[in-house]
């Protein structure tokens, strides 16, 4: 089966904001699961801020359709935004490409909220601001992708049986790039009053996943987003991998003891089918992320469900929930675990479930071969590849199960920095965003000691989204660049401009006068983009790169080798030219850069 590839994750989750701060979170074995101080929410839940702040600027949306939105709508095409750029996707490279989006979610919150507020509060933008199915198309519209689009809701399982259903998509090759999201939001009293109806929350605040206390789950929000590529052409971008998602099942419990009582047998069985899909024995996995809520009747079933896979195993197999450190974030909650199971691959690290002390009886965890993740460790058997499932199953009995595996081993990575100076490129939809963007890549420097400047540079120059309000500076080592970052506000040294429509790029060639000793070493020497042009103009016209550049027969071929490899040097940086003029030998140049001779 075609491996697919993670490249990238944005996610706004209880206590953390971006992959990074929630791998902290979970390293750490924080709960962000607080009581409430909003009105008609739960008592206890794990809690997003400032879900009434939407740049609706940023999208073309207008004030009146942003307040009519759906929040979910709203934060979903800011995560999916940082998701791209997380992955060093700029946004206009995707419009009008077959790029996919898939959203699970559950529950109509916002409807509640809009029919409470009666007749007057319906307008023009109330149907698309309420309709739960354009979760999905809202971000294809904003970002202009035109491959599949379709929110799934499948209860608590919804946003896993979407990636399921976009790494197919991706197998087919209906698409070559997939967003899938799930988003989770408070903001209907009466959601809650259904959930504490059925009996599921714990009245503990606390989900306490396969421990004797086991008595519900608490109510989460948050917004989670993967990028999925197949795994080649993840490799042939040259794109960073989070993990490979190998294979995944999709089945329901059909008929059982009630509507929403979940089938051991099925459960097991759609984990049997994922392993077979990624050609994974189930001795090989050595970390399952659980469904886990914590509930008195799905925790042991689930348990018995793995326990038929995996009884008998050489060595037990690691279990844990994210539910235990920032709720269940339901429509939401499987992509959440993915994203956790995928930095744990990342970092082989293992971290801690929560509110574990005494295992549920109706549990045998050692006849199960099973062992709850108490505390962080390393990878268990970090010698082998490392393999991993992720469980999420719906209320109506629709279960999902995805394989992960780690990453191809990236290529090694330069080690020192190259000579500089290098411009670094900001922009932003604001001025305001620019500064802010200077400070938050100042921190993330300060906090890494890593990356290169020369890196920084490239990545800022090829892999960002180009905005209106735009700055840029050099700088020649890490030192530098962040000195500049943290000084940005002085303004020392930075030129700043607005752009309102991208301008028509000239590339001028000079003639026969222009040229002179030693022009191009440096280039040579620094960009193997640069020289391999440089070399094979060389090899065709027999340049003398020793001779006496005041003869016409050694200036004209030397000109000629030194403009087209510049050229192209620029145009790798992602800077073309929309016309080309040029002078005496450069005419020839410019006619090559424009097709018109070989």
């Amino acid at each position: 089966m075609t491996a697919i590839a993670l490249v990238g994750i944005g996610c706004r989750l209880p206590g953390a904001n971006g992959p990074d701060a929630f791998w902290r979170l979970l390293r750490a074995g924080r709960s962000a699961v607080t009581r409430s101080a909003r009105p008609g929410a739960p008592a206890w839940g794990g809690f997003l801020d400032g879900m009434d702040l939407f740049d609706a600027a940023y999208f073309g949306i207008t004030p009146r359709e942003a307040a009519a939105m759906d929040p979910r709508q709203r934060l979903l095409l800011e995560v999916c935004v940082e998701a791209l750029e997380d992955a060093g996707l700029p946004l206009d490279r995707l419009r009008g490409t077959d790029a996919a989006v898939l959203a699970g979610a559950m529950w109509d919150d916002w409807s509640s909220v809009t029919a409470a507020a009666g007749p007057d509060a319906i307008g023009p933008h109330t149907m698309t601001g309420v309709h739960r199915g354009l979760l999905a198309n809202r971000v294809s519209y904003a970002l202009g992708l035109r491959g599949p689009s379709l929110t799934v809701d499948t209860g608590q399982s919804s946003s896993l049986v979407a990636v399921h259903l976009a790494a197919e998509s991706l197998r087919r090759g209906e698409t070559g790039l997939a967003l899938v999201a799930g988003v989770n939001l408070m903001v209907s009293p009466e959601c809650t009053a259904i959930a504490e109806s059925f009996g599921g929350l714990s009245p503990d605040g606390r989900c306490f996943t396969f421990d004797a206390r086991a008595n519900g789950f608490v109510r989460g929000e948050g917004a989670a987003v993967v990028v999925l590529k197949t795994l080649d052409a993840a490799i042939a971008a040259g794109d960073p991998i989070y993990c490979v998602i190998r294979g995944s099942a999709v089945n329901n419990d059909g008929a059982t003891d009630g509507l929403t009582v979940p089938s051991a047998a099925a459960q097991a069985s759609v984990v049997r089918a994922a392993q077979e899909s990624a050609g994974v024995r189930a001795g090989e996995v050595q970390y399952v992320e659980l469904h886990g809520t914590g509930t008195a009747v799905g925790d042991p079933i689930e348990a018995a469900g793995l326990g038929e896979v995996f009884r008998g195993g050489a060595r037990p197999v690691r279990v844990g929930s994210v539910k235990t450190n920032i709720g269940h974030l339901e429509g939401a909650a499987g992509l959440a675990g993915l994203i956790k199971t995928a930095l744990a691959v990342r970092h082989r690290e293992v971290p801690p479930s929560l509110n574990f002390a005494t295992p549920n009886p109706r549990i045998p965890l050692a006849e199960l071969n099973l062992e709850v993740s108490r505390e962080r460790a390393a990878w268990p058997d970090g010698d082998r590849p490392l393999i991993a499932g992720v469980s999420a199953f719906g209320m109506g009995g629709t279960n999902c199960h995805v394989i992960v595996g780690e990453a191809p081993a990236p290529p090694p990575a330069p080690t020192g920095d190259a000579a500089g100076p290098f411009p670094v490129l900001l922009s932003a939809r604001t001025e305001e965003g620019l500064a802010a963007q200077a400070g938050r890549l100042a921190e993330y420097l300060a906090s890494r000691p890593s990356p290169r400047a020369v890196d920084v540079a490239y990545s800022l120059a090829t892999t960002r989204t180009a905005h209106p309000y735009r700055a840029a500076f050099l700088a020649a080592d890490r030192v530098e660049l962040g000195e500049r970052l943290a000084t940005f506000a002085d303004g020392a040294g930075v030129v700043t401009g607005v752009v309102s429509v991208r301008p028509r790029v000239a590339f001028v060639f000079a003639g026969q006068g222009s040229q002179r000793v030693g022009m191009g070493r440096e280039l040579y020497g620094r960009f193997p983009v640069f020289a391999s042009v440089w070399d094979e103009i060389a090899g065709l016209l027999d340049v003398d790169v020793d001779g006496d550049l005041s003869l016409t027969g050694v200036a004209q071929p030397a000109l000629f080798a030194f403009e087209v490899s510049l050229c192209r040097l620029v145009e790798s940086w992602g800077v073309t030219p929309d016309v080309v003029v040029g002078h005496s030998v450069g005419e020839i140049a410019a006619a090559h850069v424009a097709g018109v001779l070989s």
